[in-house]
């Protein structure tokens, strides 16, 4: 339970000081990593991480990190997680030490400046208004997903503002599949005390992200049901 008195003594430095600086933060990364895109994916990729950084100094936001040796060095991973805010982004940028990408709704590849931004990135845009373009959109994965490169999916589908976890979506664990690469299952957990809806909830404390040992998808062909249990099980057990 948040002390009353704390949370009004922390709202001038939020609206003041915090905010301020980190729309500053945004602009000045988003154009630096714009730039960087062109020359390559994974110096953008670092840009965005420094992003992410600032972001967990100015709110405060301390994260422990739990299980990194569970990485194995060179390997890519369709990693997956729970959603309890919108700072998971920042947290999962600004800690999760590996190169990694976003998947991303076909749509965003319109927004000016962004689809562009995010293209050169390396992001994926999935396409699955028809199974060809589905196809097209995997195969482009599989040329990303390499060399130690992964990609990061929310199966929940959105943010459950809560510890608990919302029922996870099929959609990461056919893509694992159709990519053959091991699920990385790793928990989020007390960004839901950061911030668990907008900006009026916004306050400090502190948040761990835990990596669990990867999990080979071959061992549940055709037991899919069996695979999303088992991993948000892994999952709950340390949010």
């Amino acid at each position: 339970m948040r002390n009353k008195y704390l949370v009004w003594l922390y709202q001038p430095y939020k609206y003041l000081i915090l905010i301020p600086l980190a729309v500053a933060d945004t602009i000045v990364f988003t154009v630096f990593t714009w730039l960087l895109s062109l020359l390559s994916p994974k110096a953008a990729g670092y840009a965005a991480k420094c992003w992410a950084k600032v972001i967990h100094w100015l709110t405060p936001m301390p994260v422990k990190l739990v299980g990194a040796e569970n990485i194995k060095k060179g390997q890519s991973y369709v990693i997956v997680a729970n959603h309890q805010s919108a700072y998971d982004i920042i947290l999962v940028y600004g800690s999760l030490p590996i190169d990694f990408r976003w998947i991303m709704k076909q749509e965003l590849r319109a927004v000016p400046f962004l689809g562009f931004a995010c293209e050169n990135c390396g992001h994926i845009f999935l396409d699955r208004s028809s199974a060809r373009k589905a196809y097209r959109s995997i195969q482009r994965a599989k040329e990303i997903l390499t060399g130690g490169t992964s990609v990061v999916i929310f199966p929940e589908g959105h943010r459950s503002g809560r510890p608990q976890m919302n029922e996870f979506k099929h959609g990461a664990f056919r893509m694992a599949f159709e990519l053959g690469l091991p699920m990385l299952p790793i928990s989020i957990k007390d960004t839901c005390r950061v911030m668990p809806g907008g900006i009026e909830t916004l306050f400090p404390a502190r948040a761990t992200l835990t990596i669990h040992p990867a999990v080979d998808v071959n061992l549940y062909e055709g037991r899919r049901d069996e695979l999303i249990k088992h991993l948000q099980d892994v999952i709950a057990s340390a949010v």
